[in-house]
């Protein structure tokens, strides 16, 4: 910092900065000799001594963005993703040609002058005059310098940019004066270290050591003399001197250099003479930025790990600030994924759903009492292509998903956790009859209640006519009856149920408030498979809800300092006893060891789960768990205009889909290979007790469609009669024979934007 003498004068500093803000800016920059005529170009000469004199004293110097490195729970590079691509290296990691190079080309005497080249503005003169135009500049390596933090600063701002880049007077009486401190407070290696660093090469390349991977692919330390002198001369005009797009041109350039450093002495004549003869010698790599060169399929989980870092308040107040933490870069973001498990869901996705087929599927795995995201694929890879999409199908919408599916009867057993904490036995017995009205009254939350209309009421039925009750909860929860369930919540009332939804962290995918209405007992309301996947974790960590995570650890590089940034934590909370916990487990068990899931079982591995078909077969789902991991796969059309009857997906043709034979295989390999070499965990279950005994005897194998599942068939539920928009019905499953029932008039009433999905009834 330049200070005033004891006598009240100026500094030699300052009696510099003076004189050239007279006589250099005043005089030859004003009357054009570094710059182009004030007529010509239209500059604005507000240049004087006083304007000089009132710029800050210190610049402001904005950290290099950098790019960011995604990583695995493993340290295994996922993807890298940046604003600029920029890696920042100490100068001695920098071929000692390419700093001869840079210097000789852009500023030779660099090392011999100070801040401006008082020499270098006498012969752009000379030279300018004897041209008749602007031919050459004078700026010296320190100005170019101080104008490119101006333009990092500017950030992808166009007006910032064209402020910092505009040819007038003000803008170069700045750069100078900055330049002047610049240089008192660097020094000459430093200043040149930043300038590679700083300085663009084109082809998205910012810095020498970007610059040396893209065009050569080898780092800016082992750059030979050709290729160093082709890199110096593209920083005057990267687009004119694009070895790429045009090698002559670019061939031309890099040989001026080799002229230029033999001039000054820096190489011999035989040297420059050798090099220029070579080739250029390009080895091009092409840029790699984004979630879409995400490894293992991980492309939806790297565009998730994003919309935390951009919506999480922990890594800044505004969604402004945390915007320019991830633009500036410089960071290592370690994360949660588990590359074993991530690599297991990509290949069964893979081999049961093709990216072509008119349905997609897409799975997500979590680790039961931590909250950690373990996994997320999906059968349409991250991309811009036919087949692709930039959708994350596992997540909400404001994570970057869509508006969800609903869940079936994979939504049953929070019904269930519901009944059991409000007091009711595990061996509860219903009537469950085939076909019913829905009851009514039913007590919703807020002191209302849902009333069926009694002249028309609306009804649902099972899936199979041979579905009839009474059923325990233990049968009907391994047949999935949905009659059964209708009775349970509107004996213990709606709000229970949504109550317990949200300890699980059960939401609707479109952010919506959960309908009060009994048919959410059937899987009406839209969720994502993250958010069922974590709910059933609640189960599998015997009654402990924890909020998702994909972060693990932030560190970021800002110049020469590496820091470590808060990260989101995982929040974990009781959402029920461990007894009810215990009981769920023990009647999801019976789903995959007897009921519709048992083509999801894991061998000797122990497992529970639950299948889930909606109405008219628009959705499939199975959600399942060990005590190690949870795990949930939907398969469907995203835009809910494909019923899944008469399909082929993955190569096998199916006349109905059910969530037990589609998605079920899909989980079945996907948790073997993620569990693969993983102890084998035992779950605390509680015996539950038959609430019916006797022999309900043996079903013809026509009405069980997959003999031995105990009468269910394959399907999974199916919600009879409360439907709604996006014109795919309720949840639950196709009805086999088709259903009989009819809507009621004024059965829709008071749903919004046609998406209620089986509000049904009213409130009174």
């Amino acid at each position: 910092m330049p200070k005033k003498r004891s006598g009240g004068g100026l500094s030699p500093t300052q009696q510099a900065a003076k004189f050239l803000g007279v006589s250099v800016l005043a005089g030859a920059v004003l009357a054009g000799i570094a710059l182009p005529a004030v007529g010509a170009l239209g500059l604005a000469a507000k240049g004087s001594v006083e304007s000089f004199d009132e710029l800050p004293v210190n610049m402001k110097t904005p950290p290099l963005s950098q790019r960011t490195s995604i990583l695995d729970a493993d340290g295994g590079q996922i993807a890298t993703v940046y604003s600029r691509d920029r890696t920042v290296v100490p100068l001695k990691d920098v071929s000692p040609y390419m700093q001869k190079a840079i210097v000789a080309i852009e500023d030779s005497r660099f090392y011999q002058h100070g801040a401006v080249d008082l020499k270098g503005v006498l012969r752009a003169l000379d030279k300018n005059a004897r041209s008749g135009e602007v031919s050459q500049g004078a700026s010296t390596l320190t100005q170019q310098y101080v104008k490119n933090v101006f333009v990092e600063e500017a950030g992808d701002d166009p007006t910032k940019v064209a402020q910092a880049t505009q040819q007038t007077i003000g803008r170069k009486i700045r750069e100078l004066k900055y330049a002047i401190q610049v240089e008192e407070e660097l020094g000459k290696k430093k200043i040149l270290e930043n300038y590679l660093n700083i300085t663009f090469f084109g082809q998205q390349a910012y810095g020498v050591e970007a610059a040396a991977q893209r065009y050569f692919s080898k780092s800016a330390k082992d750059l030979d003399i050709q290729e160093s002198a082709l890199l110096a001369g593209i920083v005057q005009s990267p687009s004119r001197y694009d070895p790429v797009n045009d090698e002559a041109e670019a061939t031309k350039r890099r040989n001026t250099v080799l002229q230029r450093m033999a001039a000054v002495g820096d190489i011999s004549r035989a040297q420059a003479t050798e090099a220029m003869k070579a080739p250029l010698g390009l080895k091009v790599s092409k840029p790699k930025n984004g979630c879409i060169t995400a490894v293992k399929g991980a492309g939806f989980f790297c565009d998730y790990v994003r919309e935390v870092f951009l919506t999480d308040p922990v890594f800044g107040k505004t969604k402004e600030e945390r915007a320019k933490v991830w633009n500036q870069g410089g960071l290592t973001i370690r994360t949660t994924m588990d590359p074993q498990a991530q690599e297991s869901a990509q290949r069964s996705i893979k081999d049961h759903v093709y990216k072509s087929d008119e349905v997609a599927t897409a799975a997500s795995i979590l680790q039961p009492g931590t909250g950690k995201i373990l996994a997320m694929g999906q059968s349409r890879p991250y991309g811009f292509g036919k087949n692709e999409t930039q959708i994350n199908l596992s997540v909400n919408g404001s994570m970057g998903g869509g508006m969800g599916y609903q869940p079936g009867s994979t939504f049953k057993p929070i019904v269930a956790a519901a009944a059991l904490e409000d007091g009711m036995p595990a061996n509860k017995v219903y009537s469950s009859p085939y076909q019913m009205a829905y009851p009514s009254p039913v007590s919703a939350c807020g002191g209302k209640r849902w009333l069926n209309d009694p002249g028309n009421p609306a009804k649902l039925e099972n899936e199979n006519r041979s579905e009839v009750g009474p059923y325990d909860m233990k049968e009907a929860t391994a047949k999935s009856v949905n009659t059964y369930y209708v009775q349970m919540i509107s004996d213990i009332g709606i709000c229970p149920v949504t109550t317990m939804a949200k300890k699980m962290g059960v939401e609707r995918a479109d952010g919506r408030k959960m309908d009060q209405a009994p048919s959410i007992a059937l899987g009406t309301q839209e969720m994502s498979p993250l958010t069922m996947a974590n709910a059933y974790a609640t189960f599998a960590s015997r009654g402990m809800y924890c909020t998702p995570i994909a972060i693990e650890s932030v560190s970021q590089r800002v110049g020469d300092e590496k820091k470590s940034l808060e990260v989101p934590k995982s929040t974990c909370s009781r959402a029920m006893s461990e007894k009810t916990a215990d009981t769920i487990n023990a009647l999801l068990k019976g789903v995959v060891e007897d009921g519709t899931g048992s083509k999801a079982g894991l061998g000797g591995r122990p497992s529970a789960g639950k299948t889930g078909t909606t109405d008219e077969r628009y959705a499939a789902w199975f959600v399942g768990y060990t005590p190690n991991m949870a795990g949930a796969v939907w398969v469907g059309d995203p835009a809910h205009k494909r019923k899944m009857s008469g399909i082929t997906i993955g190569g096998r043709s199916y006349g109905k889909v059910f969530g037990g034979e589609v998605p079920g295989p899909i989980w079945r390999d996907m948790m073997s290979g993620a569990l693969e070499g993983k102890p084998v965990e035992q779950f605390n279950t509680v015996h539950i007790p038959d609430g019916i005994n006797r022999d309900r005897g043996n079903r013809d194998d026509e009405d069980r469609g997959n003999g031995g599942n105990g009468g269910r068939g394959n399907d999974d539920g199916f919600i009879g009669g409360l439907v709604g928009g996006n014109n795919n019905g309720g949840g639950g499953g196709e009805p086999n024979p088709a259903p009989t029932f009819s809507f009621p008039e004024g059965f829709f009433r008071g749903q919004d934007n046609g998406g209620g999905n089986g509000n049904g009834g009213r409130f009174g």
